[in-house]
């Protein structure tokens, strides 16, 4: 009974003969490709970065996994200047080549910066507000600012009272309403590059109670168009390169296709051919 038991037991345990066979390694790197991230031509250095994705394999394709990435930036690189404290966060819409063309999808400022200005004996006042602009984006605006010292002033605190901060609170967000509603999105952008909305409230609320450290804090997508791919072209400022490319290739369509336009006299009839 013993030895039929362990007959039956031989060839029962499939792992037997694959002990120590290891599964070949494959470097993943050897599977992806790079591509080059442009941001929109609003800033002056239009080369953000490389981003990598998998090969296109079968129904899988690597444009595809590429759109709709997000990029956080830091506005220092995107303009080579020193304002590093200004974020900028681009979205992948589409690829061209070896090319993915971003559009604006928000901003923020690092919290290093935030804290530094949160300090004590002065009023916090923030505002925010839904914007539409002329192209379509809904954004959500976010602005910050702070109580400043009048001149001459003695006492130690500078604290705003309720009405005030009522009033200052009013005046930002007419502002902000001004200087976006009646702009698309690349003038929005170029106003925000500078922050010139914030001086614009500092200047404006000086006569209510004296501010300092105005800022855009954020500013958020909420709604956007459908993607249109000439609009797009044009916030990369290629549009007249399109153009001419398009304009070149119906040229040639049309002489390989339709032939050359000959002038003819009026009622012109053909001449009758003898053999067809």
């Amino acid at each position: 009974l013993f030895n039929r038991l362990c007959n039956m037991a031989v060839g029962k345990n499939k792992r037997l003969g694959k002990k120590g066979s290891k599964k070949k390694v494959v470097d993943p790197f050897t599977k992806k490709e790079w591509y080059d991230v442009k941001a929109p031509s609003m800033f002056a250095n239009r080369q953000v970065g490389k981003t990598l994705v998998t090969k296109t394999q079968g129904t899988k394709i690597a444009s595809e996994g590429l759109k709709h990435r997000v990029y956080e930036v830091s506005l220092a690189d995107l303009q080579n200047d020193e304002v590093a404290f200004r974020k900028f966060r681009l979205v992948a819409e589409d690829v061209r080549g070896k090319d993915v063309l971003t559009n604006f999808h928000g901003m923020s400022l690092t919290r290093d910066k935030l804290c530094s200005m949160v300090k004590k004996w002065q009023t916090l006042i923030e505002a925010n507000i839904d914007v539409k602009t002329t192209d379509g984006y809904l954004l959500r605006v976010f602005c910050i600012g702070f109580t400043n010292k009048r001149q001459n002033q003695v006492k130690k605190t500078s604290y705003a009272q309720h009405a005030q901060i009522k009033a200052i609170r009013k005046k930002m967000v007419e502002i902000m309403i001004r200087e976006i509603q009646p702009c698309d999105i690349r003038e929005s952008v170029n106003k925000l590059i500078p922050d010139s909305i914030g001086k614009d409230i500092e200047k404006a609320c000086q006569s209510i109670y004296p501010l300092h450290d105005v800022n855009i804090r954020k500013v958020k997508v909420l709604k956007k168009p459908k993607i249109d791919l000439s609009k797009l072209m044009e916030l990369h400022g290629e549009t007249k390169k399109s153009a001419a490319v398009a304009a070149a290739a119906s040229g040639a369509g049309a002489t390989e296709e339709t032939g050359k336009k000959l002038d003819r006299p009026d009622k012109y009839e053909p001449p009758i051919q003898s053999s067809v």
